[in-house]
């Protein structure tokens, strides 16, 4: 593009912006008139905190909207002319009027009628009570997402991010804290509609467990995301909106929790609004007892005679405590109607203590039935803050915005394991791992919305990340035959991952009759920097990579009617390796089981399609989705085997087998199946929430690499990954209202097994139970829950590699029971601010929480 164009498109921006402001000032200049008035019920009774918006019928500038106070009553200054009238109030009917104002004074009282639906109860009572308040769906579906609002989940309540997640439709939560989506578990996780340094440098399961349950408002699943989205994440988008509190007054909440394993959490949210500030306060922390079993079978194959089988069988337990504190707070302040500005900081801490005792037999060469005993003791501290500031500004009421944002987070992790392991009563082995990482981020961000018309809207926005991440490991071993404790050279290294990358994206939606459609494109620059160094010689690297890609966008829907339409869209993702993946030598917690990272590895790509049909009924809501996709330099695990050699080369004795894992780029990976969602009101009393998943899958790639006979002479294998098949997920809760304070919940899951030529993974299935009663004239709740009342949630596998079988075994937690007690105070009224213009094709990408997802 060159500077005549570029001027040509800035004088363009630039006198719309004039004009529109221009218009601003035009009709603000017009002389205006004070007027008042009042909403009442059919009972002649106030009601306050009445939406009331006047629309001039001439010129849209002239509109304006008020609430009424706690008397019902409002004042507004207007501009002379024929206007029509809308209120709209909780738990009432909307009423519109045509009025034309001619002068100062009052126009009287406009009466509304109540839903047919809605109950006597006061809004502060019901506010916040799980599944006592008018019934409202917990699973909702727009052009671009799908939302799912835990507040009516039992059996998660007390628990934390990882728990809810566990009964979000579309997402599975595995054995080891692992999330995935549709079977994938290139997962991208936002906080607020941005990444948080609150979920650490690699999403990990331990972050996850330490958001807590109670300040989580909603989820946003987001399958497909659109150009306005970051394109990370082939398997789509999970965004965490936090609870900030939407009422005038002084509100708030507690919730305490004692479980077993043993397991306790005291959490508050409190809010303060009045007047232009509104701010709020979340804080809380907990104790959290863990324990997970692992049992790895190996039978290595290629002996050269008997004398020579080998059997490594691998049975390990991990109890680990963890102490989590986590405190946010925020204020947001009106400058006027149309600019407000926020700011907020949230600190959260994490400490982990484990002990893990791993017992190994084997039975090869010339030692038959010799036995190895190993114990781990391990610390972990983390801490991390984050600082956001925000500005929104309207330009009209016609949904012309500009959001500004700047984030700023850093996380800081030190984890310190030592390992000692013996072999038949012999002091054989022992470790001292320290690894210390810090992340720092900066992410700031511009959005802007245009209405063009009555249909049509137009955005763009522009994003910056700067991603750094230290790494410092040190490794240091003592053996049996080198008692001293030194240095493990190639484990003991300092590390820079340091990524930037630039984001430009459009998209333009309008609609056409029933027709609506929305385009994107979205251009990512990444530039990542990558330094390492060991004390081995000659170890030094600096590589650098550049990607410069597009992602386009298409979404299209077709509305039979209200609340029944067909959605059909196409976007292109990314999946960037994790910077843990690209250091060489990443870790050292285990001599024989060993994670290799891969400096060469590189993106892969996905192509997805969806096509769905939706339709929202009062009873029920009905969201099958038929999904294809296509994924190219696939991101897979090589599982390998070799002699243990020291630095030098040379193999130790007694021949020690070490297993590898290396993250490879690899052939491709196509998943298609029908994705059901759906929520029945059965009846006043019985409720479904169900989700079924039936998929195809077919992967491609095979790939030679280097193994070992028994003699320690090199040979070459192939790893083969090829596999298809069929298999499904499912899950499904039921609610059961006994009466209008109690109510219960029973979830079953099931996940089908997969099979490839390189592993078949078992069925998995859990059955999860909930109760919750409201006392206290609805002011408190108490709440019970059993996770996995069988004990049956446990991931079964066998691997096949070249020269040898695992058979695996894992358990991450095993059955846990909760007991939880919520306290709600000085519930004050709810304010629901005047309503933007719908979007035309109902794509509303997130609340004011999120400060644009982009």
């Amino acid at each position: 593009m060159n500077q005549t164009e570029i001027i040509n498109i800035f004088t363009k921006k630039t006198l719309g912006l004039t004009f529109v402001l221009s218009a601003a000032a035009l009709a603000f200049a017009q002389e205006k008139v004070g007027i008042s008035g009042s909403v009442v019920n059919k009972s002649n009774q106030p009601v306050p905190y009445a939406s009331v918006t006047f629309s001039n019928k001439a010129n849209k500038q002239l509109s304006d909207a008020t609430l009424t106070d706690e008397k019902g009553q409002y004042k507004l200054d207007l501009t002379p002319g024929e206007y029509d009238i809308s209120v709209e109030a909780i738990d009432y009917k909307k009423s519109v009027v045509t009025k034309q104002i001619t002068a100062a004074g009052n126009i009287g009282a406009f009466s509304i009628d109540p839903e047919a639906s809605a109950t006597n109860m006061k809004t502060g009572e019901i506010q916040g009570v799980t599944i006592t308040a008018a019934s409202t769906k917990p699973y909702k579906v727009e052009l671009d997402k799908r939302t799912y609002d835990p507040s009516q989940d039992i059996v998660s309540k007390g628990g934390n991010l990882q728990d809810v997640l566990s009964n979000v439709p579309s997402v599975s939560v595995d054995t080891d804290g692992t999330v995935s989506m549709r079977g994938s578990s290139n997962v991208r996780f936002l906080i607020n509609g941005k990444p948080s340094a609150l979920l650490g440098i690699d999403d990990g399961a331990n972050a996850l467990q330490s958001i807590p349950a109670d300040q989580i408002e909603r989820i946003e699943v987001i399958t497909n995301p659109s150009s306005k989205f970051e394109a990370s994440g082939t398997a789509g988008i999970l965004n965490i909106i936090l609870k900030k509190n939407k009422k005038t007054g002084f509100n708030g909440s507690v919730t305490g929790t004692l479980g077993y394993l043993p397991q306790t959490n005291l959490n508050t949210n409190l809010s303060w609004r009045k007047g232009n500030f509104t701010w709020f306060l979340n804080g809380g922390g907990g104790y959290r007892e863990s324990k997970s079993t692992n049992r790895n079978d190996d039978y290595f194959t290629n002996a050269v005679n008997a004398d020579d089988q080998i059997q490594r069988n691998t049975n390990s337990e991990n109890n680990s405590k963890n102490n989590n504190y986590n405190a946010s707070a925020g204020i947001v302040y009106d400058i006027t109607d149309r600019t407000s500005v926020n700011a907020s900081g949230t600190v959260r801490t994490f400490d982990n203590e484990s002990v893990g005792n791993i017992d190994y037999f084997y039975d090869f060469l010339a030692i038959p039935n010799s036995t190895s005993q190993r114990i781990t003791l391990g610390t972990n501290n983390n801490l991390a803050f984050q600082g956001d500031l925000g500005l929104d500004h309207k330009f009209d009421d016609n949904g012309q915005n500009l959001s500004l944002s700047l984030s700023l987070q850093r996380n800081r992790s030190y984890n310190d394991t030592n390992i000692d392991q013996t072999r038949d009563g012999i002091d054989e082995l022992e470790n001292i791992v320290n690894q210390n990482t810090i992340n720092r981020t900066v992410i700031a961000k511009a959005d802007y919305e245009l209405p063009i018309g009555e249909n049509s809207k137009l955005e763009a926005g522009y994003r910056l990340d700067i991603n750094n991440n230290d790494y410092s490991n040190d490794v240091q071993q003592s053996t049996e035959q080198a008692p001293v404790l030194s240095f493990l050279r190639p484990y003991t290294y300092d590390a820079n991952y340091k990524e930037m990358f630039n984001a430009f994206y459009l998209q333009f939606k309008s609609k056409i009759g029933n027709l609506g459609y929305q385009l994107g494109l979205r251009d990512e620059i990444s530039n990542i920097d990558i330094s390492y160094s060991n004390l081995l010689p000659n170890s030094a690297l600096n590589t650098r990579k550049n990607y410069n890609n597009l992602f386009p966008s298409v979404y299209l829907s077709y509305e039979f009617a209200k609340d029944n339409q067909l959605l059909l869209n196409y976007t292109r993702r990314i999946d960037r390796p994790r910077s843990f993946f690209l250091i060489p030598n990443p870790n050292y917690n285990d001599n024989q089981n060993i994670f290799d990272g891969n400096i060469d590895l590189n993106p892969s790509y996905v192509d997805s399609y969806e096509f769905g049909y939706s339709i929202s009924k009062k009873k029920f809501t009905i969201n099958p989705t038929l999904y294809y996709r296509h994924q190219t330099d696939d991101t897979k695990m090589l599982v390998y085997n070799k002699l243990a050699t020291d630095e030098a080369g040379n193999i130790l004795t007694p021949k020690v087998i070490e297993s590898h894992t290396k993250p490879i780029n690899l052939g491709s990976d196509d998943r298609y199946g029908l994705d059901l969602n759906f929520n029945w009101d059965a009846t006043s009393w019985l409720k479904f929430l169900g989700n079924v998943d039936l998929f195809g899958y077919n992967t491609k790639g095979s790939i030679a690499y280097d193994t070992f006979d028994v003699d320690g002479n090199p040979t070459q294998a192939i790893a083969n990954f090829e596999g298809k098949g069929f298999s499904s997920r499912a899950r499904l809760t039921s609610t059961i209202k006994f009466d209008k304070t109690f109510s219960v919940q029973l979830q079953g899951f099931y996940r089908g097994g997969q099979k490839t030529a390189y592993q078949d993974r078992k069925d998995l299935y859990a059955v999860n139970f909930g109760a919750s009663k409201n006392i206290w004239n609805n002011n408190a709740t108490i709440s019970f829950n059993i996770q996995d009342i069988f004990n049956t949630r446990a991931m079964r596998s066998t691997t096949y590699t070249a020269n040898s079988v695992r058979e695996s075994y894992m358990q991450w937690q095993p059955r846990q029971f909760a007991l939880s007690f919520t306290y709600r105070f000085k519930q004050g009224e709810k304010v629901e601010q005047p309503k933007r213009k719908k979007d035309i094709n109902a794509n509303d990408t997130g609340g004011d929480e999120q400060g644009g997802p982009m």
